[in-house]
């Protein structure tokens, strides 16, 4: 029996600090997510979806996952102006989406229930979208007063947004079939629209926030296993499956600004890519155990994690860590996790 674990790294001075490895289940991690407040991180795969406290390393509990909704292939914290909890939303290989929020327990349930868990995160809505094709990826941003927009990608070339209303009811805003790429990573644009990125054919596409159509379209020149994007940058950043990650500007110039060079893959599988530090780094995974850590305006790689001796790091997530109320002494720090697949 295998074991799949996940390493959380903080960094609270100049380095990151490994903080703690958790092993899982015996099931592969397809999927990790800090929670927006840096509180809780998320972690899917082929045995549904787990919650851990970051701060406890406590498992909180969940709803029970369905095996036949297929495995949690993606996940997003998904925060609203109205509720005063954070909501998992989370994909499955059989084109479920589920939403999960966070209850906590009475004082009264606590007291006379031994051994219950003070937090608790209940199912709210689950939908099986279209024929059921794999969702290989998921994006969400505020839409109207208390509705939230989720973007999201599927197997068989569609993209479509939905909101989320207060009630936890979804609402179809737009579904668009592209003609040659399947979606492997999808974002929202400031101006509303949705950034696409094709896994296969290496396209970058911007759709009309509205209706789905095809504002902008261009080859980025290699496959991507994964992208990333920051507004405030200007910038997306995508795991080009040879030689690392590569820089792109969201606007203008269709060139690469340049490649975050790792060791050269033993095998080409997609990585994950994210921002850190408000987009003044770029965190990536590898096939030999480590993560990657550059400065995004300098190229300079700045450190390596260790997440294992070898073998694949293909999920990570990168998150904020908030100060909490009575900390004064604590100051925010950055929280890098990496799952092994």
């Amino acid at each position: 029996m295998y074991f799949h674990f996940w390493s959380l790294f903080r960094k609270s001075t100049q380095r990151f600090q490994h903080q703690a490895r958790l092993a899982t289940y015996s099931g592969s991690v397809h999927a990790l997510a800090i929670s927006n407040d840096g509180q809780a991180l998320a972690c899917g795969g082929t045995e549904g979806i787990k919650v851990w406290d970051i701060k406890s390393r406590k498992e909180l509990t969940c709803s029970t996952h369905n095996e036949s909704r297929g495995t949690v292939s993606c996940a997003v914290w998904i925060t609203t102006r109205l509720a005063m909890t954070e909501t998992l939303c989370y994909g499955t290989g059989l084109g479920y989406i589920a939403f999960l929020r966070h209850v906590r327990m009475s004082w009264f349930t606590i007291e006379f229930t031994p051994n219950i868990d003070q937090m608790l995160f209940q199912e709210t809505c689950t939908r099986r979208l279209g024929s059921g094709f794999e969702i290989t990826c998921m994006s969400w941003d505020m839409y109207s007063e208390g509705s939230t927009r989720i973007a999201v990608g599927t197997r068989d070339k569609i993209v479509q947004v939905l909101a989320l209303n207060t009630n936890s009811q979804l609402e179809a805003i737009f579904a668009v079939r592209l003609d040659n790429t399947v979606p492997k990573s999808v974002a929202f644009a400031d101006d509303k629209g949705v950034y696409v990125f094709g896994v296969y054919d290496g396209n970058f596409i911007k759709l009309k926030g509205d209706d789905g159509a095809v504002l902008k379209e261009y080859s980025c020149q290699s496959v991507i296993g994964h992208a990333a994007v920051n507004q405030k940058r200007g910038v997306f950043v995508v795991d080009n499956a040879t030689d690392g990650f590569t820089l792109y500007r969201l606007v203008g110039d269709e060139e690469p600004v340049r490649t975050f060079v790792t060791a050269p893959p033993s095998v080409s599988v997609p990585k994950q890519v994210a921002f850190g530090a408000e987009g003044r780094l770029v965190v990536g995974g590898s096939d030999n155990g480590l993560v990657y850590i550059f400065e995004r305006k300098s190229g300079k790689l700045l450190e390596t994690l260790h997440h294992s001796n070898a073998g694949l790091v293909q999920t990570i997530a990168v998150g904020i860590e908030i100060p909490r109320r009575y900390d004064t002494d604590c100051v925010s720090r950055h929280a890098t996790s990496a799952g092994a697949a």
